[in-house]
Protein backbone atom coordinates (compact mmCIF):
# COMPACT_ATOMS: atom_id res chain seq x y z
CA UNK A 1 0.00 0.00 0.00
CA UNK A 2 1.50 3.67 -0.65
CA UNK A 3 -0.57 6.68 0.66
CA UNK A 4 -0.80 10.12 -0.98
CA UNK A 5 -1.29 13.25 0.24
CA UNK A 6 -1.80 16.72 -1.59
CA UNK A 7 -0.72 19.66 -0.47
CA UNK A 8 -0.62 23.48 -1.96
CA UNK A 9 -3.32 24.65 -3.47
CA UNK A 10 -5.59 27.44 -2.93
CA UNK A 11 -7.20 30.70 -4.36
CA UNK A 12 -4.75 32.47 -6.96
CA UNK A 13 -4.85 35.28 -9.47
CA UNK A 14 -4.76 34.76 -12.84
CA UNK A 15 -0.59 34.60 -13.82
CA UNK A 16 0.07 33.54 -10.57
CA UNK A 17 1.87 30.84 -9.23
CA UNK A 18 1.56 27.87 -6.78
CA UNK A 19 3.60 24.32 -5.78
CA UNK A 20 1.27 21.57 -5.33
CA UNK A 21 3.31 18.56 -3.49
CA UNK A 22 2.47 14.84 -3.23
CA UNK A 23 3.85 13.21 -0.33
CA UNK A 24 4.03 9.51 0.04
CA UNK A 25 4.42 6.87 2.36
CA UNK A 26 4.84 3.03 2.43
CA UNK A 27 6.19 1.44 -0.19
CA UNK A 28 9.75 2.14 -1.43
CA UNK A 29 9.02 5.49 -3.52
CA UNK A 30 11.12 4.85 -6.51
CA UNK A 31 8.88 2.30 -6.78
CA UNK A 32 6.44 3.99 -8.86
CA UNK A 33 5.93 6.31 -11.78
CA UNK A 34 4.11 9.07 -10.76
CA UNK A 35 0.94 11.58 -12.40
CA UNK A 36 -0.70 14.18 -11.69
CA UNK A 37 -3.96 14.64 -12.82
CA UNK A 38 -6.95 17.00 -12.29
CA UNK A 39 -11.19 17.25 -12.72
CA UNK A 40 -12.37 20.57 -12.76
CA UNK A 41 -16.06 21.55 -12.16
CA UNK A 42 -18.44 19.29 -14.54
CA UNK A 43 -15.31 17.80 -16.49
CA UNK A 44 -13.89 14.61 -16.60
CA UNK A 45 -10.35 13.57 -14.16
CA UNK A 46 -7.50 14.52 -17.12
CA UNK A 47 -3.80 13.95 -16.87
CA UNK A 48 -1.69 17.15 -16.57
CA UNK A 49 2.10 15.82 -15.79
CA UNK A 50 3.78 12.42 -15.02
CA UNK A 51 7.25 11.56 -14.09
CA UNK A 52 9.55 8.62 -14.15
CA UNK A 53 10.68 6.95 -11.55
CA UNK A 54 14.39 8.37 -11.75
CA UNK A 55 12.88 11.65 -12.37
CA UNK A 56 14.89 12.04 -15.74
CA UNK A 57 11.69 11.36 -18.06
CA UNK A 58 8.83 13.81 -17.91
CA UNK A 59 5.30 14.10 -19.43
CA UNK A 60 3.00 16.73 -19.87
CA UNK A 61 -0.78 17.52 -20.94
CA UNK A 62 -0.20 20.26 -24.58
CA UNK A 63 -2.62 22.31 -22.01
CA UNK A 64 -0.09 22.94 -19.51
CA UNK A 65 3.03 22.37 -21.47
CA UNK A 66 5.91 25.90 -20.90
CA UNK A 67 3.72 26.39 -17.68
CA UNK A 68 4.11 23.56 -15.19
CA UNK A 69 7.07 21.34 -14.14
CA UNK A 70 6.89 18.10 -12.36
CA UNK A 71 9.49 17.31 -10.46
CA UNK A 72 9.86 14.73 -7.46
CA UNK A 73 12.24 14.58 -4.11
CA UNK A 74 13.16 10.47 -4.09
CA UNK A 75 15.02 11.39 -0.79
CA UNK A 76 11.98 13.08 0.77
CA UNK A 77 9.49 10.82 -0.90
CA UNK A 78 7.49 13.32 -2.47
CA UNK A 79 6.23 14.64 -5.65
CA UNK A 80 6.18 18.18 -6.85
CA UNK A 81 3.96 20.58 -9.83
CA UNK A 82 4.70 23.97 -9.91
CA UNK A 83 2.34 25.85 -11.61
CA UNK A 84 3.15 28.82 -13.03
CA UNK A 85 1.13 31.26 -15.39
CA UNK A 86 -2.21 30.03 -14.15
CA UNK A 87 -5.38 30.79 -16.11
CA UNK A 88 -9.04 30.42 -14.74
CA UNK A 89 -9.12 27.26 -16.61
CA UNK A 90 -6.69 25.73 -14.55
CA UNK A 91 -9.34 25.66 -12.10
CA UNK A 92 -9.63 21.75 -10.59
CA UNK A 93 -9.03 19.75 -7.73
CA UNK A 94 -5.54 18.67 -8.42
CA UNK A 95 -4.66 14.33 -7.52
CA UNK A 96 -1.31 12.81 -7.62
CA UNK A 97 -1.35 9.03 -8.68
CA UNK A 98 1.25 6.19 -8.43
CA UNK A 99 1.50 2.98 -10.48
CA UNK A 100 3.99 0.49 -10.13
CA UNK A 101 3.85 -0.87 -13.75
CA UNK A 102 3.32 1.86 -15.86
CA UNK A 103 6.23 3.40 -17.90
CA UNK A 104 6.54 7.44 -18.61
CA UNK A 105 7.12 6.71 -22.16
CA UNK A 106 4.04 4.33 -22.31
CA UNK A 107 0.02 4.91 -21.30
CA UNK A 108 0.79 7.50 -18.61
CA UNK A 109 -2.37 9.22 -19.16
CA UNK A 110 -4.37 5.68 -18.34
CA UNK A 111 -6.25 6.84 -15.39
CA UNK A 112 -7.15 3.12 -15.04
CA UNK A 113 -3.62 1.71 -14.76
CA UNK A 114 -2.82 3.86 -11.81
CA UNK A 115 -2.56 1.87 -8.28
CA UNK A 116 -3.10 4.33 -6.11
CA UNK A 117 -4.73 8.18 -5.39
CA UNK A 118 -4.72 10.84 -2.77
CA UNK A 119 -7.57 12.64 -1.63
CA UNK A 120 -7.02 15.76 -4.09
CA UNK A 121 -6.04 19.61 -3.40
CA UNK A 122 -8.25 22.46 -4.76
CA UNK A 123 -6.68 25.21 -7.17
CA UNK A 124 -8.55 28.10 -8.00
CA UNK A 125 -7.53 30.53 -9.99
CA UNK A 126 -9.37 33.90 -10.29
CA UNK A 127 -9.97 36.21 -13.16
Amino acid sequence: QVQLVESGGGLVQAGGSLRLSCAASGRTFTNYMLGWFRQAPGKEREVVAAISRSGVITRYADSVKGRFTIYRDNAKNTVYLQTNSLKPEDTAVYFCAASETLRVSGSYYAQSLYDYWGQGTQVTVSS
